[in-house]
């Protein structure tokens, strides 16, 4: 795992799609980071997903910026897992994370988030966020959210579900006119995309954005 150095004040941001992402990242004063590891089976023809996702991140500088954004959307025997490490070692730091599976099939999907809040770490706000549809009875999600928070002046929060769709929404949907499979493709495209609109490359956002509306089937 290489080691990349945001110095005081660099800002970076990069999306990882459909690529093994092995990322560690020390931010000094003043830095911000925003990634989206990006795992959309059927993309341009990818399929056979699988592998691990480590992220890694240490705030040693103070008023830095940190985004994580994860999706998968496996099919068949397709598993991946996605590990996020956290830790703010000083105060004044900010750290958002979305994580999403969407597991149809025999897909397995697995995700660790550690974050840490250090004992003088005050002042930091952080939220870590898992959520995670099955599309099928046979599809398997593990979850594994962990906090460590030994400040006290801090805003933290976490929070993981799994479920599959909602059948009132469903019905809904059905009610209006809209076909059972029409209405399950929008509803899953509107999961996935919560995380794809939070992208800053315009042109990349939108090319996935419609991507999507290709491979949800």
């Amino acid at each position: 795992m290489d080691t990349r150095v945001l110095h005081k004040g660099e800002h970076f941001e990069h999306v990882y799609l459909n690529e093994p992402a092995n990322l560690h990242f020390v931010q000094e004063a003043g830095s911000s980071l925003k990634i989206h590891v990006i795992n959309i089976s059927g993309l341009s023809g990818k399929s056979g997903l699988s592998g691990t996702n480590t992220i890694t991140v240490e705030q040693v500088g103070s008023d830095c910026s940190t985004e994580i954004y994860a999706l998968a959307f496996l099919h068949g025997d397709e598993s991946v897992m996605t590990e996020t490490h956290v830790t703010h070692a000083v105060g004044g730091g900010t750290s958002e994370q979305l994580v999403k599976f969407v597991l149809d099939e025999n897909a397995r999907g697995r995700f660790v988030g550690d974050l840490k809040i250090a004992k003088d770490a005050q002042k930091v706000e952080a939220h870590q966020t898992n959520r995670n549809l099955l599309l099928s009875q046979t599809a398997q999600m593990r979850t594994q959210p962990q906090l460590e928070i030994y400040a006290d002046d801090v805003k933290a929060t976490h929070g993981a579900s799994t479920g599959q769709l909602d059948e009132t929404a469903l019905f809904y949907m059905q009610q209006r006119g809209i076909g059972k499979e029409k209405a399950r493709q929008l509803l899953v495209g509107a999961f996935m995309k919560d995380v794809l609109v939070t992208i800053g490359d315009e042109n990349l956002k939108e090319k996935l954005l419609n991507a999507v509306d290709g491979v949800v089937e």
